[in-house]
């Protein structure tokens, strides 16, 4: 397969306890069951290319405890190149401590740990290793100063960059992200970015133009169960349709949807084709329980396309 995927981004470790209610403060109960899974917006996008079959690198931050010992094999069991995912002593590996209610309301806590030192220091080290690479992907788990700088290297040594705002913080210089090739928000963070309302199909065409119109080449706006938009400089607004299934778990589909983009964009450039193929691979996605565990391998995929 031609076309090499980088990823510059997070890694997270999501402790999920399913309790019958949550417990007062200073109160201990006994909850029914415990689930450990391998997340992370980074390594999520990681892990649903790499599923797809296409040639993957990470660079990344882990801790020096057990958390890091199993995301590491689990990038390596999935193909993933981790010659520049590296333990930073002292710190714990990010984790998310995941409480479920019955109801299926949650509390979450997320610790960023090793996340929060990847440097633009690191993606330096892995220059050369990147120069190889066709696209790059970044999302913002990790310190801004490390995407812009990445963003920046991909403009300056003609790389093809993928910025995913999520989350969007308050303090995102736009300015920085806007040599990007890709910008993908979802309508929420397509709002924040923007300035500007998006409430509907139109609103979210106008946001993009004007992300567009800063010098973003392409934006494609996730839309959840209303497919995505995909709007640049050249053309028309292009809407993606989306697959109709009865969701089981949307959790980490826009993940999903961003790694198999990427996987088939690198393939022939065609990014109404990858756009395609995302949208019907986040769909197989949310079929499933479970963030990673529910990304589907080529086999998978193709057995669910033959179906729609």
């Amino acid at each position: 397969m031609a076309g090499k995927i980088a990823i510059v981004g997070s890694n997270m470790v999501d402790l999920i306890t399913y309790t019958d209610r949550m417990p007062l403060p200073g109160e201990t109960i006994e909850a029914p069951r415990f689930e450990m899974g391998c997340g992370g917006k980074g390594a999520n996008q990681a892990i649903a290319a790499a599923r797809l079959g296409a040639d993957v690198m990470m660079v990344t931050k882990v801790g020096d405890d057990i958390f890091a010992d199993n995301t590491i094999r689990n990038f390596e069991t999935s193909g993933i190149d981790t010659r520049f995912v590296e333990r930073v002593p002292g710190t714990s590996s990010g984790v998310a401590p995941i409480f479920v209610e019955p109801s299926g309301e949650n509390c979450i806590l997320i610790v960023k740990g090793a996340n929060a030192e990847l440097s633009p220091a690191d993606v330096d080290r892995a220059a050369d290793a990147l120069k190889e690479c066709d696209l790059i992907l970044m999302q913002l788990e990790v310190p801004l100063e490390t995407v812009y700088h990445t963003v920046a290297f991909g403009a300056e040594h003609g790389i093809e960059t993928l910025v995913n705002p999520a989350p969007a913080p308050a303090d995102l210089d736009s300015t920085k992200i806007e040599k990007a090739t890709f910008l993908v928000p979802n309508q929420t963070e397509l709002a924040t970015i923007s300035g500007m309302p998006v409430n509907s199909l139109s609103d979210a065409e106008t946001a993009a133009r004007s992300l567009i119109a800063r010098g973003v080449k392409t934006v494609i706006v996730t839309l959840g169960g209303d497919g995505a938009l995909l709007v640049d400089g050249d053309n028309d607004a292009v809407h993606i349709d989306p697959v109709s299934v009865k969701p089981v778990d949307t959790t980490g589909a826009g993940d999903a949807f961003i790694g198999s983009f990427a996987r088939y964009y690198v393939e022939n450039h065609d990014v109404k084709a990858a756009l395609d193929m995302a949208v019907r691979y986040a769909a197989d996605s949310i079929t499933r329980a479970g963030t990673q565990k529910s990304y589907a391998t080529v086999q998978e995929f193709e057995k669910f396309c033959q179906s729609l």
